[in-house]
């Protein structure tokens, strides 16, 4: 892992900023909650993946060995380029430099174990490469992000498909709200939720991660 994002841009840009942490909202989607069985939550569901849990999305995905169920997740991320404490809503669209796709890889089987004894998600959630992520879009070269269509294809079959309009909290509210318990910084990355479809992946998948029909990014399970 590198200490600063270089040439991370899609159009060719450089941008040179510290290796943040990962802030993450779970269950941002009604139907993903749905899908898992899982109450939706009142207020938005936050946790963190350390910097050691980045990496490029276009290397091939690595699924640790101690676990034998590793789900995909698609999230619309977020790149921050500003200090963001205790922010206003109408303040922080400001502070976003850059959006992504990204996967919240997840191991399900250990987050389950975690879950029954009451324990933290951590060692499911926040391991090396738990969060692949594609080049940076500038923000100019999206309209409204929070009207985004975002789909995840695997092996040629159809996963996961959603709009970012379908989020509970969205962007703006969400990084208020996040700016009220952590203070994001430049370089930070914000997963904004992912929509329902999420799956099992194995060693050899061919994955397709598409936002509206104008980006696209392919990686594999290695």
């Amino acid at each position: 892992m590198t200490t600063h994002y270089q040439h991370l841009f899609l159009d060719g840009s450089s941008v040179n900023l510290p290796v943040g942490k990962v802030v993450c909202i779970g269950r941002n989607y009604a139907e993903h909650a749905k899908e898992l069985n899982n109450p939706i939550p009142s207020k938005p569901l936050l946790f963190i993946k350390p910097n050691t849990a980045l990496a490029d999305l276009r290397n091939p995905l690595e699924i640790p060995s101690y676990s034998k169920i590793c789900h995909h997740e698609l999230e619309f991320a977020l790149l921050i380029g500003k200090p963001l404490k205790k922010a206003n809503v109408s303040d922080v669209a400001a502070a976003i430099i850059g959006y992504a796709l990204a996967l919240d890889l997840t191991l399900r089987d250990l987050q389950d174990e975690l879950k029954v004894k009451g324990h933290p998600w951590e060692m499911a959630k926040a391991f090396d490469n738990a969060c692949p992520i594609s080049p940076f879009i500038p923000v100019e070269q999206i309209q409204d992000p929070q009207n985004v269509d975002i789909r995840l294809t695997v092996n040629g079959q159809l996963r996961q498909e959603g709009n970012t309009r379908q989020m509970i909290t969205k962007i703006n509210e969400l990084l208020a709200y996040i700016s009220t318990y952590f203070t994001l910084l430049p370089g930070d990355v914000v997963l904004t939720g992912t929509p329902a479809g999420v799956g099992e992946l194995k060693s050899g998948d061919q994955l397709l991660l598409e936002l509206e029909n104008d980006y696209s990014f392919v990686t594999t399970v290695a």
